[in-house]
């Protein structure tokens, strides 16, 4: 508690608030392709899948999985990436501020970006989705999108290809974001 306590009192001459107590309990080490199966994701896409690849990299105090789940049907893949905090890194910023920095204040700028989209028809609001997680939206475009969905200190990012118009993507996205969630 001393430690912390000169931590903070030492880096607060330097910047207000940028140390914090750190979580004594370390997540485990998720990986993005135990979350969800294939057949789970053939369900869902009305593909098989073929392949399942995942990478794992760590920077900026995160720990991010990233799994490839190839189908049969090329254009009917899905990635799901898993971001949490690295407990192997000073914690600068966690996956909780990121969200909160990323989403939660999309509402003040919605009609800002409402202008925007009439410049630039690709740009895209994120969409709130409600009862999925602590939290999550929708965040697409012409071409395509994402579900992002957080849980306590984690967040996942659910991409899911096909010719289904946003809102059949968006539901299947919630359907194993669902499955994704419930293993974290």
């Amino acid at each position: 508690m001393k430690q912390i306590a000169l931590c903070c009192l030492g880096a607060s001459l330097l910047s207000f608030g940028a140390c914090r107590k750190a979580d004594s309990t370390p997540e485990k080490k998720l990986d993005a392709c135990a979350l969800l199966t294939k057949q789970e994701i053939e369900t869902v896409q009305g593909s098989p899948i073929t392949e399942t690849r995942t990478t794992d990299q760590s920077g900026q105090g995160f720990r991010v999985s990233q799994c490839y789940f190839g189908a049969e049907q090329t254009s009917k893949s899905v990635s799901l990436v898993v971001t949490q905090s690295d407990p192997d890194q000073p914690v600068k910023r966690t996956p909780k501020d990121y969200w909160r920095d990323t989403f939660a204040n999309h509402a003040v700028g919605r009609e800002r970006d409402r202008e925007s989209e009439e410049r630039e028809p690709e740009s895209a609001t994120p969409e709130k989705i409600e009862g999925l997680g602590d939290d999550a939206y929708w965040l697409g475009n012409r071409v395509g999108g994402a579900l992002y969905a957080i849980k306590n200190k984690t967040f996942i990012r659910l991409s899911l290809g096909g010719p289904d118009d946003q809102k059949t993507k968006i539901d299947k996205s919630k359907t194993l974001a669902r499955k994704a969630l419930d293993r974290l």
